[in-house]
């Protein structure tokens, strides 16, 4: 008996096992039956709407509807005062106007040459005027591209970088996006986002393994622009200066090495830091990388987009990117002659002006962004962009108007004006111009009756000695008009 009681026993304590194991077994399968329960739940909601049957009223649906709590009683809220009171403005005084700024526009620190201009932003009628004759416009000329840029293509265009296979071969093909990233490092916390190559790399990487290829040939095509990569127009020591690198539609990091440092080879050094993202993603490339044009039957397997052209101008004339200024250049020459050159690129940017109203009568470009001494622009064409750009006829224009540096706080001017009115901080925006021995401004100041005024002030023959002090003066007449009280008493 004791041997049978004994064997009972084992038994007993036995038996447990295999009910801990079923119980474990049906637990694991318990927070899955709960997923699954919630999207059933969510479903039969979202067909039946039983939240509004069951409880009436949903914060998502009708939130002014659901009622408090019991007991809580909210009291009603007042009206918050206005920010800031609006104003209509008045009528533009060209008396005023004179008052204000004409003690600025004559100091010697701005040299021999000094155009000035301001007019109204709606009606572009001129209420002051000072200096003759086209002036050296430097980097103001980036309101012409990025104008144009914005009417021919759109704000919402996007640049495509591409690869296109054929066999076992694949082409890396430059779509003319100025800011193409090598990878998310180089593009981190940057405005607009960049599209990277290793983005790039990792779509190629799916797609080949998706074919069952692991090793390729690769090559690359920055063919879309064409005509020299560096403008004949520019001083010969630009290059050597690393003031700019040559001008390409295939590029990352805007020509730059990891030093800050343009290479002499654009296309080249992104093509072989896509190939070295290829590595990092599992494909091998074998071979020498080198140039060639992809051919139509060539198949795409791989894309990345650029940010919207909006973003880009607006990046652009920010922190007066040279480089960008240059590529959105050759982009307006693609889109409106078929010609993405320097010489493409301005004759169809001033075709397209001249369609926008734009007087262009004794205004030349040689570039895209104003680096050539030749560029010249008369301080009308300047006023008529910017009335152009304000106007609410042309709203895909806008991102030039949102695009310029404000006074004291944004971009190229964040810097600036310290020595300036301080009620004209916030109140005037402009683009920069500035080479040696020119300094300017062209942009829009809202006076303090909330007239809107464009305005250019450019002197193009500084002694270099007198660079600062030129540049402060300019902060003076341009903040005189932001602080001053132009409209019109009568």
């Amino acid at each position: 008996m004791r041997d049978q009681r004994h064997a009972d026993d084992e038994g007993d304590r036995a038996d447990p096992k295999p009910r801990r194991r079923r119980l474990r077994a049906a637990l694991r399968w318990l927070p899955d039956a709960v997923v699954v329960l919630l999207v059933v739940a969510a479903g039969a909601n979202l067909q039946f709407d039983l939240g509004e049957r069951w409880f009436g009223a949903t914060p998502a649906h009708e939130p002014a509807k659901v009622l408090p709590p019991a007991g809580l009683h909210l009291a009603a809220s007042a009206v918050a005062p206005p920010v800031a009171t609006s104003s209509a403005g008045a009528p533009i005084d060209p008396a005023a106007v004179r008052a204000a700024i004409a003690p600025y526009v004559g100091a010697g620190d701005l040299g021999r040459h000094v155009d000035v201009a301001v007019s109204d932003l709606a009606s572009g009628s001129v209420v002051y005027r000072s200096g003759a004759g086209p002036v050296t416009p430097a980097s103001t000329t980036k309101l012409l591209t990025t104008t144009a840029a914005l009417e021919a293509l759109g704000p919402t265009t996007r640049f495509r970088t591409t690869v296109r296979r054929s066999g076992d071969r694949i082409v890396l093909v430059g779509g003319g996006d100025p800011f193409l990233a090598t990878d998310r490092s180089t593009a981190k916390g940057l405005y607009p986002a960049r599209a990277t190559l290793d983005d790039l790399a990792t779509r190629t990487a799916t797609a080949l393994s998706g074919q069952g290829m692991t090793t390729v040939h690769l090559s690359y095509d920055a063919s879309l622009f064409t005509g020299p990569p560096v403008s004949p127009d520019w001083p010969a020591t630009y290059l050597p200066d690393n003031v700019v690198p040559p001008i390409s539609a295939l590029w990352t990091d805007e020509g730059q090495d990891a030093h800050g440092r343009y290479v002499a080879d654009p296309p080249q050094a992104a093509a072989t830091a896509f190939a070295a993202a290829l590595a990092r993603h599992g494909v091998t490339v074998r071979g020498p990388v080198a140039a060639a044009v992809s051919a139509p039957t060539d198949t795409e397997i791989a894309a990345v987009e650029s940010a919207p052209l909006g973003e880009i101008v607006e990046r652009t004339l920010a922190v007066s990117d040279n480089n960008a200024a240059e590529v959105i250049g050759h982009q307006v020459g693609l889109a409106v002659r078929h010609d993405g050159s320097f010489a493409g690129g301005t004759a169809a940017v001033m075709e397209v002006l001249q369609k926008l109203g734009v007087d262009t009568t004794g205004s030349t470009v040689y570039d895209g962004s104003g680096l050539s001494r030749r560029d010249r622009l008369t301080p009308q064409t300047l006023l008529d962009v910017l009335r152009v750009a304000a106007a609410a006829d042309h709203p895909g224009l806008r991102s030039v108007i949102t695009g310029l540096p404000v006074a004291g706080f944004v971009g190229s001017l964040q810097e600036r004006f310290d020595d300036a009115p301080a009620a004209a901080r916030g109140r005037v925006r402009a683009k920069t111009g500035t080479l040696t021995g020119v300094s300017g401004l062209a942009g829009i100041a809202t006076d303090l009756d909330g007239n809107r005024m464009a305005f250019v002030v450019i002197a193009d023959r500084i002694a270099v000695p007198k660079t600062l002090a030129a540049r402060h003066a300019l902060d003076l007449i341009a903040g005189a008009l932001g602080a001053c009280r132009c409209g019109s008493t009568s």
